[in-house]
C-alpha cells in the first residue's frame, strides 16, 4: 500500500522496504506471540507425555483382576480363632454323632 505511512518506499522498486519504529515493533510483537504459542504447545505435549507415563506406571502396579481379589476378601472365615492358631480347628462334621467304636467309656478297653 503506497499510502501506508509506516512503510517507507524508495524510488527503486527492487529495493527492500525499510521498517520504521512502528512496523518493527509490530513485527517483534508477532514474533513474540508466535514463540509464545510454540512454547505453549511444547508445554502441553510435555504434560500429556507425563500423564501417559504415570498411567502406564500405575497400570503396572495395579491388581490385574480386582474382582478376584474382592471375592477373596468377602469370603467369611470359618473360625477366626482357629485361623489365628489360638484354638484347635473343629472339623465341619462336628455336629454329626461320632462312630460307636470311638466313644470313650465304650467298655471295650478294660
Amino acid at each position: 500500500m503506497a499510502s501506508d505511512p509506516a512503510i517507507e518506499q524508495t524510488d527503486d522498486d527492487a529495493a527492500p522496504l525499510a521498517l520504521t519504529g512502528k512496523a518493527r515493533a509490530e513485527a517483534i510483537k508477532r514474533l513474540q506471540i508466535g514463540l509464545g504459542g510454540l512454547l505453549a504447545m511444547m508445554l502441553l505435549v510435555s504434560l500429556a507425555n507425563i500423564i501417559q507415563d504415570r498411567r502406564k506406571q500405575s497400570d503396572l502396579t495395579t491388581v490385574p483382576n480386582p474382582v478376584a481379589s474382592q471375592e477373596a476378601e468377602t469370603t467369611p472365615a470359618k473360625d477366626p480363632l482357629a485361623d489365628a492358631g489360638v484354638v484347635p480347628e473343629i472339623p465341619d462334621n462336628a455336629s454329626a454323632a461320632p462312630a460307636a467304636g470311638t466313644q470313650p467309656g465304650n467298655g471295650s478297653q478294660h
